[in-house]
């Protein structure tokens, strides 16, 4: 269904995304700009880099690894509190890249006494919106926009593919490093402030 703004919104019609499950979200950058990290080629064991996101396979050789931007610090930090603010959300594996963010959500059972569950939709958008008004205060920066409106989403149905979208996460720095001639030496790079 395409919306006012000529974008799709592909959620899943009467599917209750307040519902115990893992969730897979890919959260893109306005105009998919590199602001968020840069990816950096391991071609040796020896270079002490870390990588960034949990469940990542150690970097080593041939291997790729995330260099966070203060932008990127910034999500990472938001990302992990957003237990503090939704109890029965848990970020279960996530990789910050130069241009997007890939996440899976566990949405559990409420703990007693706790409020309604959050949508899926209400987590993403806090998580978005507290991202840019830390990055703009901190910048000292007026209504600039970090994220793209909407951000995809995919309800993982079984333990299979929570598997393979793990790995997909996981891998996607060595992707990035292994196709940097198809989208050139700039994807390597981030924005600074």
């Amino acid at each position: 269904m395409y919306e006012g703004n000529g974008r799709v919104h592909p959620r899943l019609k009467r599917y209750d995304y307040s519902k115990v499950g893992f969730y897979h979200v890919t959260i893109c950058t306005e105009k998919r700009v590199p602001v968020l990290s840069k990816i950096q080629r391991i071609n040796d064991s020896e270079n002490d880099v870390c990588g960034v996101g949990r469940g990542l396979a150690p970097a080593g050789k041939n291997h790729a690894s995330v260099v966070l931007s203060p932008i990127g610090r910034i999500a990472e930090e938001q990302l992990m509190k957003l237990n503090e603010r939704y109890p029965c959300v848990n970020v279960y594996n996530y990789m910050i890249m130069p241009d997007h963010i890939h996440i899976i959500f566990r949405i559990a059972e409420d703990k007693a006494g706790a409020s309604p569950r959050p949508t899926l939709m209400e987590v993403v958008c806090s998580f978005k919106s507290l991202v840019t008004i830390i990055c703009n205060k901190r910048a000292n920066k007026q209504g600039r926009k970090i994220f793209q409106t909407s951000f995809y989403d995919t309800v993982i149905w079984n333990e299979e593919q929570l598997k393979q979208v793990s790995e997909y996460i996981s891998r996607n720095p060595d992707r990035w490093a292994a196709n940097a001639e198809r989208f050139g030496k700039n994807k390597y790079l981030y924005i600074k402030e």
